[in-house]
Formats: C-alpha cells, sequence, structure tokens
C-alpha cells in the first residue's frame, strides 16, 4: 500500500499533467510560440529537474520538452520582419515542428497518466473491503471513482500500450472477482460490470474469451436494470455467442421472469434484453425462450397499462406516405412507446426473429405459426388475439 503522502504526490502531479496534456493538445492546433497554451510547457521545462527527474517514467516527457524549447527558441531567433521566402519557409517549418512534438508531449503525459490510473485500480481492486464503518465508506468512494476514470478511459477507443498495462496488471480478472462476490455493494458490482463491458469493446477479441459465463450470471443475479442494460450491451458486442452462452449457462428463465418485476425500469430493459436475444439467438435459445412461457408473458405485458398496440395508433395509415410522412410516424411511434414500453411487443419479437441472423430462413418459417399459436393460448379474448396475430403477420412478414 502507498503511503498517504505518496499518494498525495501522485494525485497532484497527476492534476498538473492532465492541464499540461490539455496546453499540449491545444497546442497542435494552433502551434504558435506566443499562445497561452505554451507558457506551462515551457514552465515545466525549466522546472523538469526538481519535477520530473524523481520518476523515471517520465523521463521521455522531459526530453521532448526540451526539444520543444529548442524549436522555440529557433522559431524565435528567425525575425518576423525578415519577408524572404527562405524565412517564411522556415518557419511554417517550426510550427509544423512544435506542432509533432506537442503530440509527443501528449502522448507521453497520457501514458504516464494511464500508467498511475491502471496501477491505483489495480490496487484497489486487490484490497479486501474493510469492516463496515467510516474507512469502509471512504475505500468505496476511492474505488468507485478509480472505476469511473477508468471506465471513461477505455470508452475513448483502442490504444496498445494502455491495453498491455491492463493485461499486465490482471484488471479484468480483479473487475471479474469483484462483480461476482454478492458481499461486494451493488454499487461497487455495476461499475465493475461496465468497466468489464468498456473492455470488451475497447478490444472483443482479447476481452470477451474471458469470464463470459460468470459474467452473464452475476449480471442477472444482480437483477438490477442497469446490469440487464449492461447485459444487452455485451448481447449487441458478441451477438450470438453470448446469447449461446446464455442459453448453456440456464439463464435464460432467470431472464424471461425479469418480465415479472416489480421495477418498471428493469422489466422494461428485460424487455429489451429479451428482443436482443430474438435478434441474434439461434433455435436452442428461442425454443428455450419460448418453451418459458415467454410469448404468454408478453402478451400479459401487452394487455397491460405499459401496453397497447401501434395499429391503434394508426401505424399502417396511408396518411403517413412520403418521406415527411415517414418521419412523422416514426417520431409518433418512438413517443407512444416510451410511455408504453409493452405495445405491440408480442408483435416486435416476431419481428426480431424473422429479420435477425441467429435462425435459418427454414427455422423462421417453422416458428411463426408456433408463435402463433401460444399468441391464442394466451390472449382472454377473440379481439385480443385478432389484433396480436394481426400485427404478428403484418409486422413479420417479409
Amino acid at each position: 500500500m502507498k503511503d498517504p503522502s505518496v499518494k498525495e504526490e501522485v494525485s497532484r502531479v497527476l492534476q498538473v499533467l492532465e492541464a499540461l496534456k490539455q496546453a499540449s493538445h491545444d497546442l497542435q492546433s494552433h502551434p504558435n510560440p506566443n499562445s497561452a497554451a505554451m507558457n506551462p510547457l515551457l514552465q515545466l521545462e525549466t522546472e523538469s529537474d526538481g519535477i520530473l527527474s524523481d520518476d523515471p517514467n517520465l523521463s521521455a516527457l522531459s526530453h521532448r520538452l526540451a526539444e520543444l524549447k529548442s524549436l522555440v527558441d529557433d522559431y524565435n531567433r528567425r525575425s518576423p520582419n525578415r519577408s524572404s521566402i527562405r524565412s517564411f519557409l522556415a518557419r511554417r517549418v517550426s510550427t509544423h515542428s512544435i506542432s509533432k512534438v506537442a503530440g509527443s508531449i501528449e502522448s507521453e503525459i497520457q501514458a504516464w497518466i494511464d500508467r498511475e490510473s491502471v496501477e491505483s485500480l489495480a490496487r484497489s481492486l486487490k484490497k479486501e473491503p474493510p469492516p463496515e464503518g467510516h474507512e469502509e465508506q471512504e475505500e468505496e468512494e476511492e474505488l468507485a471513482s478509480l472505476l469511473g476514470q477508468f471506465e471513461n478511459r477505455i470508452s475513448q477507443g483502442f490504444n496498445r500500450e494502455l491495453q498491455d498495462l491492463v493485461l499486465k496488471a490482471r484488471v479484468f480478472g480483479s473487475l471479474g472477482r469483484i462483480l461476482c462476490d454478492p458481499g461486494r455493494s451493488i454499487r461497487i458490482r455495476e461499475l465493475c460490470a461496465y468497466c468489464i463491458t468498456a473492455l470488451i469493446g475497447f478490444n472483443k477479441d482479447v476481452f470477451a474469451g474471458f469470464l463470459m459465463v460468470s459474467l452473464i450470471h452475476a449480471l442477472v443475479s444482480l437483477g438490477t436494470w442497469k446490469s440487464v442494460r449492461l447485459l444487452c450491451s455485451l448481447i449487441k458486442l458478441i451477438r450470438s455467442p453470448l446469447v449461446d452462452e446464455i442459453e448453456y449457462s440456464g439463464e435464460i428463465p432467470r431472464i424471461i421472469r425479469l418480465l415479472d418485476c416489480k421495477d418498471q425500469e428493469t422489466k422494461v430493459m428485460a424487455m429489451d434484453c429479451v428482443l436482443e436475444m430474438g435478434y441474434f439467438g439461434r433455435k436452442e435459445a428461442i425454443d428455450a425462450m419460448l418453451g418459458e412461457g415467454l410469448i404468454e408473458k408478453l402478451v400479459e405485458l401487452q394487455r397491460s397499462e405499459l401496453g397497447g398496440d401501434l395499429i391503434g395508433m394508426e401505424r399502417f395509415d396511408s396518411d403517413y406516405g412520403g418521406g415527411e410522412g415517414k418521419k412523422k410516424k416514426k417520431r409518433k411511434e418512438k413517443g407512444f412507446l416510451g410511455r408504453h414500453p409493452f405495445a405491440s411487443c408480442v408483435a416486435r419479437f416476431a419481428v426480431q426473429l424473422e429479420v435477425g441472423e441467429g435462425l435459418r430462413q427454414r427455422e423462421k418459417r417453422a416458428l411463426k405459426p408456433e408463435i402463433l399459436r401460444r399468441v391464442k393460448e394466451g390472449c382472454v379474448s377473440d379481439a385480443e388475439a385478432a389484433t396480436i396475430v394481426a400485427e404478428v403477420l403484418w409486422g413479420s412478414s417479409p
């Protein structure tokens, strides 16, 4: 564990470098040696022996700052009053070089920040939570802050050096361990899940193979709208293979049961999850979903106050012809679904099966009569059955 004074020093250096990173970023766009962005970088170069010399990881930054100062001095030696073509071209080359070195400085600063951030996160993830009390709250706040910063950094896009740091520190495994630990707070487990999802989006080929069954189980067990939303995001990222894992691990019944959840946000996210699984799921997964009474459950949801049908709002009315008419119809439909998230949910699921990539064409054709049969069994009146059947036949036809 780092001494508190050392942590404060690292935090102070981190704040300074964040400001300098922004200055170097601005300098790339406007490489003017007399700009305000140049001053803090030149000041750091002057004081670099005292500030940067203690950390060997900042030696490259120190060299870049010296190079920048040399370029600025060279630029200023060339009198702006001289109008020769040689002077003009030399100054253009100098500003280009300044911009290039500023980019290198920004990269060096970001590399140092990444290194410190990943190391700090790895240490915090490996620590056992303290007994309940003030210290526990402080440590949870610190870990939550580190997790939020890490997710934000990973979400900025792929970076090989950052990936190497994450792999070396074994951050992914530590995140998975805490996510699967029921003794940790829901807040920390959810933040770990966000980081894991961000890492899979960061490089699916490297991170998607780790802990998939445990990850799915943990997200479904949490049963919050955030965890279910993350599961939806993972399905979109990994597609059919993840739905295969969900079916193989036996989590489909628990996902379907989330449609009975009392929390409305969780129930709506469970509906989104079902739709994603319908789009990417192969026959075994779809059969498992139907076997759990999904269609009957969707009929019940469509009958609820948050349900309804899109045919009733003239979705197929000929008045919505033309480009502007189609846009108006989409806006109207989106607004209606915002207020009634389970409207036409049976037909929407059928459409996902029809246009999705998990089923073969013959499997799609074979499923439609099965869906219609289950609709008729789940309806409480002939009128209700007729409406939903019409939606399924109309909405899911090629």
